[in-house]
């Protein structure tokens, strides 16, 4: 990808030309001398070179971990059913006996979420960067599925909802401001979870 090469290129550049990262070091205490040949060097102490590595090995770390976040990335995208972010919240559903629960609507818990569907999985990451999932769902474990009411902000921006029920009564509220990006999850997710199109619930229980 142009941007890891760019990093690369970048990064051997820094290597290769002493003036920018001595930039880095504080040059106006480094020492200037001539070799015997009558050449102009730059005399380094000890706690400079020492400084000088620590930099050169911090920017090689940090080129890794760029590298490894882009061939993630590109891995989900090539391989993934579908991804994109929306904005999430999480409920417990109400058991038999407990009271119901305090109208919420009005409690903005919503956080955005790079979501992947993959293979038997639904994964959650903070970022799309991320190079380990925030939390994951089994797609056997959906039990129910489907649209909420949309709202329209105080901005007059429309949002749209959908919401998962697991098996375990946990119930992932989604939302995003494309009703055709809303429409393509549920469609996805009727399919992948083998759910009547026609209806929000499972056929039947296992």
């Amino acid at each position: 990808m142009n941007f890891s090469s760019n990093s690369r290129l970048w990064t051997k550049r820094s290597l290769k030309n002493a003036a920018s990262i001595l930039n880095l070091l504080s040059p106006r205490r480094l020492s200037w001398g001539n070799d015997t040949s009558g050449q102009e060097k730059v005399i380094l102490s000890a706690t400079e070179v020492k400084a000088l590595q620590a930099e050169v090995a911090d920017l090689e770390e940090r080129e890794s971990h760029l590298r490894a976040q882009l061939e993630h990335i590109d891995e989900v995208l090539r391989t993934c059913h579908l991804s994109g972010y929306l904005h999430m919240r999480t409920r417990w559903a109400t058991l038999p006996g407990e009271p119901l629960p305090l109208d919420d609507t009005d409690v903005d818990d919503w956080l955005p979420r790079f979501v992947v569907l993959h293979g038997p999985c639904i994964f959650l990451y903070f970022l799309s960067t991320d190079l380990s999932p925030q939390d994951s769902t089994l797609l056997s474990d959906v039990v129910e599925l489907g649209p909420m009411p949309c709202v329209t902000q105080e901005d007059g921006e429309v949002r749209y909802y959908f919401y998962i029920l697991t098996r375990y009564g946990l119930r992932y509220e989604c939302s995003g401001t494309s009703k055709v990006q809303v429409d393509n999850w549920l469609t996805a997710l009727q399919e992948k979870c083998k759910l009547d199109s026609h209806s929000s619930t499972l056929g039947h229980h296992p």
